[in-house]
Protein backbone atom coordinates (compact mmCIF):
# COMPACT_ATOMS: atom_id res chain seq x y z
CA UNK A 1 0.00 0.00 0.00
CA UNK A 2 1.15 3.98 -0.78
CA UNK A 3 -0.30 6.18 0.56
CA UNK A 4 -0.04 9.34 -1.42
CA UNK A 5 -0.45 13.17 -0.06
CA UNK A 6 -0.29 16.36 -2.08
CA UNK A 7 -0.14 19.51 -0.81
CA UNK A 8 0.27 23.09 -2.01
CA UNK A 9 -2.68 23.74 -4.02
CA UNK A 10 -4.68 27.44 -3.48
CA UNK A 11 -5.56 30.62 -4.86
CA UNK A 12 -3.50 32.49 -7.39
CA UNK A 13 -3.63 35.26 -10.16
CA UNK A 14 -3.72 34.41 -13.99
CA UNK A 15 0.00 34.76 -14.88
CA UNK A 16 0.80 33.37 -11.46
CA UNK A 17 2.62 30.40 -9.93
CA UNK A 18 1.84 27.12 -7.60
CA UNK A 19 4.71 24.53 -6.87
CA UNK A 20 1.99 21.41 -5.95
CA UNK A 21 3.90 18.54 -4.00
CA UNK A 22 3.23 15.05 -3.27
CA UNK A 23 4.10 13.01 -0.03
CA UNK A 24 4.34 9.24 -0.60
CA UNK A 25 5.02 7.02 2.20
CA UNK A 26 4.18 2.82 2.57
CA UNK A 27 6.64 1.26 -0.35
CA UNK A 28 9.59 1.98 -1.86
CA UNK A 29 8.83 5.49 -3.55
CA UNK A 30 11.50 4.86 -6.65
CA UNK A 31 9.62 1.76 -7.77
CA UNK A 32 7.02 3.72 -8.84
CA UNK A 33 6.43 6.06 -11.93
CA UNK A 34 4.30 9.45 -10.79
CA UNK A 35 1.91 11.19 -12.62
CA UNK A 36 -0.47 14.35 -12.29
CA UNK A 37 -3.76 14.55 -13.47
CA UNK A 38 -6.53 16.98 -12.28
CA UNK A 39 -10.32 17.09 -12.29
CA UNK A 40 -12.57 20.37 -13.00
CA UNK A 41 -16.08 20.67 -11.83
CA UNK A 42 -18.12 18.47 -14.58
CA UNK A 43 -15.13 17.12 -16.30
CA UNK A 44 -13.21 13.87 -16.92
CA UNK A 45 -10.28 13.56 -14.73
CA UNK A 46 -7.06 14.66 -17.21
CA UNK A 47 -3.82 14.06 -17.31
CA UNK A 48 -1.43 16.94 -16.88
CA UNK A 49 2.34 15.15 -16.19
CA UNK A 50 4.23 12.23 -15.53
CA UNK A 51 7.71 11.18 -14.23
CA UNK A 52 9.31 7.47 -14.53
CA UNK A 53 10.81 5.76 -11.73
CA UNK A 54 14.14 7.44 -11.89
CA UNK A 55 12.67 10.87 -12.83
CA UNK A 56 15.18 10.32 -16.06
CA UNK A 57 11.55 10.51 -18.38
CA UNK A 58 9.09 13.34 -18.26
CA UNK A 59 5.96 13.96 -20.10
CA UNK A 60 3.46 16.77 -20.27
CA UNK A 61 -0.06 16.93 -21.78
CA UNK A 62 -0.55 19.80 -24.47
CA UNK A 63 -1.62 21.87 -22.00
CA UNK A 64 1.28 21.98 -19.85
CA UNK A 65 3.83 21.78 -21.85
CA UNK A 66 6.04 25.07 -21.93
CA UNK A 67 4.30 25.99 -18.15
CA UNK A 68 4.59 23.26 -15.64
CA UNK A 69 7.50 20.88 -14.51
CA UNK A 70 7.51 17.58 -13.02
CA UNK A 71 10.28 16.66 -10.70
CA UNK A 72 11.23 14.21 -8.11
CA UNK A 73 13.31 13.46 -5.01
CA UNK A 74 13.31 10.04 -4.42
CA UNK A 75 15.37 10.46 -1.00
CA UNK A 76 11.98 12.58 0.01
CA UNK A 77 9.72 10.26 -1.50
CA UNK A 78 8.03 13.52 -3.05
CA UNK A 79 6.78 14.53 -6.20
CA UNK A 80 6.36 17.75 -7.31
CA UNK A 81 4.59 20.12 -9.86
CA UNK A 82 5.52 23.67 -10.66
CA UNK A 83 3.07 25.39 -12.19
CA UNK A 84 4.09 28.31 -13.76
CA UNK A 85 2.00 30.89 -15.88
CA UNK A 86 -1.17 29.62 -14.78
CA UNK A 87 -4.43 30.10 -16.59
CA UNK A 88 -8.43 30.49 -15.52
CA UNK A 89 -8.73 26.93 -17.11
CA UNK A 90 -5.99 25.46 -14.93
CA UNK A 91 -8.53 25.37 -12.23
CA UNK A 92 -9.26 21.99 -10.61
CA UNK A 93 -8.35 19.16 -8.32
CA UNK A 94 -5.26 17.66 -8.87
CA UNK A 95 -4.02 14.28 -7.69
CA UNK A 96 -0.92 12.80 -7.83
CA UNK A 97 -1.08 9.04 -8.80
CA UNK A 98 1.30 6.17 -8.42
CA UNK A 99 2.16 3.86 -11.08
CA UNK A 100 4.19 -0.07 -10.03
CA UNK A 101 6.82 -0.56 -12.67
CA UNK A 102 9.66 -2.59 -13.31
CA UNK A 103 11.07 0.17 -15.57
CA UNK A 104 11.23 3.57 -16.75
CA UNK A 105 7.75 3.17 -18.23
CA UNK A 106 5.13 6.19 -18.01
CA UNK A 107 2.07 5.96 -18.50
CA UNK A 108 -1.02 8.71 -19.27
CA UNK A 109 -3.90 6.38 -18.23
CA UNK A 110 -5.42 7.36 -14.98
CA UNK A 111 -6.78 3.53 -14.71
CA UNK A 112 -3.29 2.32 -14.84
CA UNK A 113 -1.98 3.90 -11.70
CA UNK A 114 -2.62 2.02 -8.36
CA UNK A 115 -2.85 4.61 -5.97
CA UNK A 116 -4.00 7.90 -5.64
CA UNK A 117 -3.79 11.18 -3.35
CA UNK A 118 -7.12 12.89 -2.21
CA UNK A 119 -6.31 16.00 -3.98
CA UNK A 120 -5.40 19.49 -4.19
CA UNK A 121 -7.84 22.38 -5.15
CA UNK A 122 -6.15 25.06 -7.38
CA UNK A 123 -8.26 27.92 -8.56
CA UNK A 124 -6.60 30.89 -10.72
CA UNK A 125 -8.98 33.70 -10.94
CA UNK A 126 -9.04 36.06 -14.05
Amino acid sequence: QVQLVESGGGLVQAGGSLRLSCAASGRTFSNYAMGWFRQAPGKEREFVSAISRSGGNTYYADSAKGRFTISRDNAKNTVYLQMNSLKPEDTAVYYCAADAVLDEHVTTTPHIYDYWGQGTQVTVSS
